[in-house]
């Protein structure tokens, strides 16, 4: 607390503190507090947990989540050492994790249940004591299950190796037990472990596509505890298409289709994809669709050969009306620079080839029934009318609406947090290494102030319900933002949709990556970046995902000696063959930052009966020669403030510029 405040201080702040004193109206109210805030200050920072490009994995997600990337499997060996075999630790992880599943088991194959209930809760205390151990008694108090909180709060904090609370913590066990609460109390502890291993959890971007299961990783976050999102291009795709954003729709339905998800869309959301079903066999019921065929080795997902020649024709369907109404969007926004997308007038319909960038290429495909020549992007009344129907029902879908609301509140362009830059892709540079200028709505921007106006456009087109020109717009620009090149969520010199499905060559196919993805490389390059979105303290960093990192191919995710980590290493079961991972993940705890490296994950299933835990590799990143502290933080900075603010007002009290009241919410008993 500053001791050296003075009379002309207090009173420029009078009508602030004056304010502050009816949360603390009394002398002794305003010095508890800074007794309280002055001690969380020494407590050991929280572990802070980055994920990025879950894309809809939800039961590896959720695997890691639970076990906080081996941070639970850490403790236990820590506590536990060599008092318990390694088969022993392992499935007393595996009850951590999945507590309701692992104790089914253990029912059926325990013979002296009793005595197994007995071992296990006094080794859940000891991990939950360890976990908690960081946190004020307040801040555990306030995550405890309501219905066991006083009985949790008496064994976190009264030890059985204590001579006169032996018996008492003993017989608290023991009672648990013969009321029939032990399979209660076993998953409310389990899940408070869970929950106190991790303090914050950062998503680097892209929930959604490929994979089955984004609603079910929605549906997990919009209910924990503490969390925020970096929009990913595939999270503002789906947010387009929830805004009512028809291109974003189309490619929304199309990334479902090509990777066999329609668990997604269908169960998850609601959409009503009949009309389209019925448009795509009406039309393309004699074209075999050859190649539309679902990607089913990318996910869960099996199909009978008639689903999937029906899903093939409704692929085809979707992706030709997609080319058409991006087409009207590139073709009344000039300034997004896009016309090298404009493919469909070059088709020559009557030979079955193409004419970019004066060559001729054969087309791998030739069925083109809903194309006519006058108008290549006009729909058809048909297709206006099912996309009219869709768009519908993306707008009427509640828990598609509540998963966007969590994406808003929660969610932004980027984040910095205690010394860490966070966002998704990139930052626009030229190639020298200046930021680039990107022209908006004709003001050009650059840098933060980029992603600043950028996150602006993306609420106005969610939120905005005027039917203005500002509306229309921030409507276009948030579909610009999945595919432009100068998007810092896609940053390619194009998006080769139509070459990679219906060209053979792979020279059209290929997308140039922008200067920041060879830039990212300098440390000198990464210092200014943090600098322009004023990142300071000695250990700084961005963090990425969006990319891939080729492990396979002896690529590095730590890039610029350290400065920046890529933490993409490929979720996504479409991309194991290319990465030879399943993932990277990053746990930044009190000592410093580790990088964790997944092997593919196998099933939930076999996680819980056979304790098979995702193989994981652990990489020091960096460690804090000391140990940092709740006061190295942003929280503690904020907190410093705090306890400055209340110092100015038990001055104030102390020398009449305020005086003391009573409390009103005094009690008598």
């Amino acid at each position: 607390m500053n001791k050296n405040i003075t009379s002309e201080q207090v009173q420029s702040d009078l009508r602030y503190l004056t304010l502050l004193a009816k949360s603390f109206p009394t002398i002794a109210d305003a010095s508890t507090e800074i007794i309280n805030l002055e001690a969380i200050l020494n407590l050991p920072k929280g572990t802070e947990h980055f994920l990025s490009d879950v894309h809809g994995e939800h039961q590896a997600f959720n695997h890691v989540l639970k076990n906080a990337s081996g941070a639970i499997k850490r403790k236990v060996n820590e506590i536990f050492s060599n008092t318990l075999r390694e088969n022993e630790k392992k499935e007393l992880c595996t009850l951590i994790y999945y507590p309701e599943q692992k104790l089914e088991l253990i029912r059926r194959k325990e013979k002296d249940l009793d005595d197994w209930y007995l071992i296990t809760l006094n080794q859940l205390v000891r991990v939950c004591r360890n976990v908690s151990s960081k946190y004020t008694r307040s801040k555990v108090r306030k995550s405890l299950p309501r219905e066991f909180s006083y009985i949790i709060q008496e064994l976190l904090h009264e030890f059985s190796d204590e001579p006169n609370k032996s018996a008492y913590v003993d017989q608290i066990i023991n009672t648990i037990i013969s009321t029939g609460r032990a399979n209660d109390f076993i998953i409310a502890m389990c899940n408070l472990i869970q929950r106190l291993t991790i303090d914050t959890l950062h998503i680097i971007g892209d929930i959604y596509d490929r994979g089955p299961g984004a609603h079910i990783i929605m549906d997990t976050l919009c209910n924990y505890h503490n969390f925020d999102i970096q929009w990913g291009n595939h999270d503002v795709l789906w947010m387009g298409a929830a805004a009512g954003n028809m291109g974003s729709i189309a490619n929304v339905i199309r990334m479902c289709l090509r990777f066999g998800n329609l668990a997604t869309l269908e169960d998850g959301y609601g959409i009503n994809l009949l009309p389209l079903a019925t448009f795509a066999m009406e039309v393309y019921g004699n074209d075999p669709c050859e190649l539309f065929l679902p990607r089913t080795n990318a996910s869960d997902a099996t199909f009978d050969e008639k689903t999937t020649q029906l899903i093939a024709r409704m692929h085809k369907a979707i992706t030709i009306i997609q080319f058409k109404l991006e087409g009207e969007i590139i073709r009344r926004r000039p300034e997004f620079q896009m016309d090298d997308r404009l493919l469909l007038h070059h088709i020559n319909l009557k030979w079955g080839t193409i004419h970019i960038d004066g060559k001729e290429y054969e087309l791998r495909d030739k069925n083109w029934p809903t194309i006519k020549e006058k108008d290549p992007y006009a729909l058809s009344i048909e297709e206006e009318d099912l996309m009219r129907r869709i768009k519908h029902s993306f707008e009427c879908s509640e828990k598609l609406k509540t998963h966007m609301r969590c994406l808003f509140t929660h969610g932004s362009m980027y984040q910095v947090c205690n010394s860490n830059l966070l966002f998704h892709a990139s930052v626009p540079m030229n190639p020298d290494g200046t930021l680039k200028a990107i022209t908006i709505d004709g003001v050009k921007y650059k840098g933060k102030a980029l992603l600043d106006k950028i996150d602006q456009l993306i609420r106005t087109a969610y939120f905005d319900t005027d039917d203005s020109p500002e509306k229309d717009f921030a409507m276009d620009y948030i579909w610009y933002l999945w595919e432009g090149k100068d998007s810092p969520l896609f940053d390619k010199s194009k998006m080769a949709t139509f070459e990679r499905c219906f060209i053979e060559d792979k020279t059209v196919q290929k997308e140039e990556k922008g200067a920041y993805y060879t830039l990212r490389e300098e440390e000198a390059v990464c210092d200014m970046l943090l600098d322009e979105f004023g990142v300071t303290g000695p250990h700084r960093h961005i963090i990425n995902g969006h990319v891939p990192v080729r492990s396979i191919k002896g690529e590095n995710p730590i890039k610029a000696n350290g400065k920046l980590l890529v933490i993409d290493g490929g979720f996504s079961k479409a991309y194991h063959p290319e990465t030879g991972i399943a993932g990277y993940t990053l746990v930044y705890h009190s000592r410093g930052f580790q990088l964790v490296q997944h092997e593919p994950f196998l099933s939930t299933d076999q996680a819980i009966k056979e304790g098979k835990d995702i193989r994981s590799t652990t990489i020091v990143v960096e460690l804090n020669s000391q140990r940092q502290m709740v006061k190295d933080t942003d929280k503690g900075v904020e907190l410093q403030k705090q306890i400055s603010d209340l110092g100015k007002l038990l001055y104030a009290y102390r020398n009449g510029f305020i005086k003391e009241k009573e409390r009103k919410d005094k009690r008598f008993y």
